[in-house]
């Protein structure tokens, strides 16, 4: 099974079963990790923002314009930003690596 890991708030890396077809967001829920997600994934708030790390960045799909969009609310928003609730597991994620962002802003969803 792919594996990711979980850059914590406090640093500490947290490695997961990472199911395929599973959104980043559905991972860290099944596996405790603190993200939000208060949309459930509907693309329609951004308390699911991760910091990609730069070295998987690339090997991302890009992100569609409505993405773009909630991503501009994020908190502590990087250049590798993107919304966990977008990125899906497969193959070629095996090993990912996301970072949490140092906080969330609640408002707005």
């Amino acid at each position: 099974m792919p594996k990711m890991t979980f850059i914590e708030r406090n640093g500490t890396p947290r490695e997961v079963d990472a199911p395929l077809g599973l959104s980043v967001l559905e991972i860290a829920h099944r596996h405790g990790v603190d993200i939000e997600g208060a949309c459930e994934g509907s693309l329609a708030c951004s308390t699911c923002h991760v910091i990609v790390d730069p070295s998987w960045f690339p090997k991302l799909v890009e992100p569609t314009e409505d993405e773009e969009d909630m991503l501009d609310l994020a908190f502590d928003l990087q250049e590798t930003s993107r919304l966990g609730c977008q990125l899906v597991m497969t193959d070629a994620l095996d090993g990912l690596v996301v970072k949490l962002p140092a906080g969330s802003k609640h408002a707005g969803g």
